[in-house]
């Protein structure tokens, strides 16, 4: 399913579930979003110490072992590189899932922040978790990450209050969740 991405950037980009051959362009593209887009807020040590590769063993094994509940979309570029990857499913409530939806990630390399490829990703994964009835969908972002709490207002999203220390590298981070209504 092809979407356009803003009028500043009209390059189209492809949605399509993610495959385990794509898991070493994902694991790549996740620790070049988490050292871009947390630098400063979460311990450098923790960042640098990132490794592409195991990252793209435990992809593929998530896709192995998953019980379909989790899904995982990928943008793919007209080039056929991947711009952006997503992840959703059933939110988590600690270990129990509930009615609603959850967007677990979602990382584009940093040259594609602004070009409407997340943005793309977003609506793909909004109109899924509408389709399959979830009534509402959440997320978590880190406080401090101030780019990524106003794309996801912009989106309609809005925080509900809900905080939770998030455990990286040694520290505590605060995350704050967000919440859209999919339904009503």
């Amino acid at each position: 399913m092809a979407r356009l991405t803003r009028a500043s950037a009209p390059e189209r980009v492809r949605i399509r579930p993610m495959t385990a051959d794509d898991s070493d362009e994902v694991a790549a593209m996740r620790v070049r979003g988490w050292r871009h887009a947390y630098r400063g807020m979460i311990p450098q040590a923790y960042l640098d110490g990132m490794d592409v590769a195991a990252e793209a063993e435990r992809q593929r094994e998530r896709l192995a072992a998953g019980d379909g509940s989790v899904v995982n979309l990928v943008a793919e570029a007209a080039d056929g590189t991947l711009a952006g990857w997503a992840a959703y499913g059933p939110y988590r409530d600690g270990e129990v899932r509930t009615g609603d939806g959850e967007l677990y990630a979602l990382y584009l390399p940093p040259e594609r922040i602004g070009q409407g490829v997340g943005r793309a990703l977003l609506t793909e994964v909004t109109g899924r978790c509408a389709a399959a009835g979830f009534p509402r969908v959440f997320l978590w972002v880190l406080e401090k990450n101030a780019r990524a709490r106003r794309f996801y207002e912009a989106a309609g999203f809005t925080a509900d209050g809900a905080e939770e220390p998030f455990e990286v590298g040694g520290a505590t981070v605060p995350e704050v969740r967000y919440v859209r209504a999919l339904t009503g």
